[in-house]
């Protein structure tokens, strides 16, 4: 495969719908103590592309970050990247010699690359579906790897043990008006948004100072939901990154849904090119009934299409309807706003110290993990 890198400024990077791929979400990482790099490269789309001849040519970037699991050694990870999607046949090949060529680039005491894929799984096909129209999931890992790894030159790419951003999601299509967006969901959701409206739920826009309204609903969701927890200073990197570099093309927006100036439900909304992602979110154990979470996700819908997004990403589900996942409320909350599901290929290893890196694996299994 002929393909080359070269590293470049991040600031340099270029606009994406992908936020973690965008130059704001580099500086919210170094304040989160994750340095970062960015590089260009080059490759001939014969080499990408079945079905394609001649010389021509992609060019595009990525981001990377580098985070040290000890005083030694570290793990470069590229989230959601990179965006450009070969044909399966050759996204073996591509990894492989993308990551070799970036090896002189990392330090030595790099354990290897992750990379985030947001590739649609190879798995996602008609035949993998059940008669009730829920997909069947990808097969061991042993046979994910066999498959990644066909016309590599060493078989090296091994399927990470868990992904950290998720690798199945939601995307409402905003290109309709806001009534056909209406009709396209459940019953059961357009009523539950037409009755937080009628109860009086009213959303409002947050700011920095709103984040301690925020945190105290996060915390009861983690307590609630039995979910690490995060430090504030997480949440306050990505609005004091906002505050920074106010000429990025990264908007974020906090939503807080009250009633009677209580506040019931919160949400991230991060709005980057033409896509708006549903980053994070959190409600309140009480008055639930009022359904302000449908309320919270109309609104953000309604503000991403008035801000020109003909994407909303609801950002994770469980693979499918399964009541044993631990995200199956999410899985029933989120596809009643009539999206459509994406499975994507998730995290996947290319080891340069091998050694290492299966005691780092062994490490990783019993932890948290590293990265949010």
């Amino acid at each position: 495969m002929e393909l080359s890198i070269e590293k470049k400024q991040i600031i340099d990077v270029y606009d994406t719908p992908i936020v973690q791929q965008t130059s704001f979400w580099s500086i919210v990482k170094r304040k989160q103590g994750l340095q970062s790099m960015a590089f260009d490269f080059k490759a001939r789309n014969r080499d990408l592309y079945v079905d394609v001849g001649g010389y021509s040519y992609t060019r595009a970037d990525f981001l990377m970050f580098l985070q040290y699991v000890n005083k030694d050694n570290c793990l470069a990870y590229v989230p959601y990247g990179p965006e450009i999607e070969p044909s399966e046949e050759n996204q073996g090949s591509f990894l492989e010699e993308l990551s070799e060529q970036l090896r002189s680039y990392l330090p030595k005491g790099c354990l290897g690359i992750r990379y985030d894929l947001n590739w649609m799984s190879h798995w996602d096909k008609e035949d993998n579906y059940s008669d009730d129209g829920f997909w069947l999931g990808a097969p061991d890992k042993e046979l994910q790897e066999l498959q990644l790894n066909f016309d590599t030159k060493n078989g090296g790419l091994l399927k990470s043990n868990s992904d950290i951003l998720p690798s199945d999601t939601i995307i409402v299509d905003l290109s309709p008006s806001l009534e056909e967006i209406l009709m396209r969901m459940k019953p059961k959701t357009r009523y539950n948004i037409g009755l937080a409206r009628r109860k009086g739920i009213e959303v409002r826009l947050g700011t920095a100072k709103d984040l301690k309204i925020w945190y105290e609903l996060y915390l009861e969701t983690a307590h609630r939901n039995r979910l690490h927890i995060n430090d504030i200073s997480l949440f306050n990197s990505v609005f004091a990154t906002k505050l920074e570099m106010d000429n990025q093309p990264v908007s974020v927006k906090m939503l807080i849904a009250y009633y009677d100036e209580i506040p019931l439900a919160a949400m991230f909304l991060i709005i980057s090119d033409i896509r708006a992602t549903y980053l994070y979110g959190a409600s309140s154990s009480s008055y639930r009934y009022l359904m302000p979470t449908y309320a919270l996700q109309w609104k953000a819908m309604q503000i991403s299409k008035s801000c020109g997004c003909s994407e909303y990403d609801m950002f994770g589900i469980s693979p499918s309807a399964d009541p044993s996942h631990p995200m199956y409320g999410l899985f029933k909350f989120k596809t009643g706003f009539g999206g459509k599901i994406f499975h994507q290929m998730g995290c996947w290893d290319y080891p340069f110290q091998k050694n290492n890196y299966s005691l780092f694996q062994a490490s990783e299994i019993i932890s948290k993990g590293y990265y949010q």
